[in-house]
């Protein structure tokens, strides 16, 4: 399945498996968060992971709709730099990561599992991705269908994928946390910004024609 991106006149594209790439460096920090969230309970059910992982999935499939929403309107305004937002976004958000991946401080979670608290949480860990979706303006497209044909570059399958890879991880990052411990996090959240700040790159460079 390949995605097309576009830049003015000129296409690149994107397969799933860069799209699935995102979707994980992405889920990172709510991978981090989880791990800590499952450290901070006493005894971890399937209930408790399942509620962790669709407030976090939720908001990383709501935030990039919004961004990509937001970023659409101006589309054609952006449309010679667009590829520009998507390195500067992606290398911004990934650079935080692995700032905060390297960071001395221990990120503290407490074990509230109340609707408030989560919903803190939620919004904290998925603002990456409202910037993440402003980027993708540079390349997916709003109809889930063209011409009668199911459209595998509309963003509402890129929001699918980001949120449910996000659901996946964070619910297996609360019983990682529950059994093992915190030490994985840091290491998630590093990795989740290399991936990002490399997948910035090949976009910038595939438009330059360098790739």
């Amino acid at each position: 399945v390949q995605f097309h991106w576009s830049y003015g006149n000129e296409v690149s594209e994107m397969n799933m498996y860069e799209l699935l790439v995102l979707a994980v460096g992405l889920s990172m920090d709510a991978f981090a968060v989880a791990i800590c969230k499952g450290l901070a309970i006493r005894t971890v059910s399937l209930k408790h992971a399942a509620w962790v992982g669709l407030w976090f999935g939720g908001f990383q499939m709501l935030m990039p709709l919004l961004g990509f929403l937001l970023a659409h309107s101006f589309a054609q305004a952006i449309a010679s730099f667009d590829h520009w937002i998507a390195f500067l976004l992606l290398a911004v958000i990934g650079g935080n990561m692995i700032r905060e991946a390297l960071s001395a401080e221990e990120e503290e979670v407490s074990g509230d599992l109340s609707a408030r608290a989560m919903l803190l949480l939620a919004i904290a860990t998925s603002i990456d991705a409202l910037a993440a979706g402003i980027s993708l303006v540079a390349g997916v497209s709003l109809p889930l269908f063209v011409d009668g044909h199911f459209n595998f570059s509309s963003i509402w399958v890129a929001i699918s994928l980001i949120g449910l890879t996000t659901f996946l991880f964070s619910a297996l990052g609360v019983k990682l946390g529950n059994r093992f411990g915190a030490r994985h996090g840091k290491k998630a959240e590093l990795t989740g910004g290399v991936i990002l700040i490399l997948l910035g790159l090949k976009i910038l460079l595939e438009h330059l024609d360098i790739l």
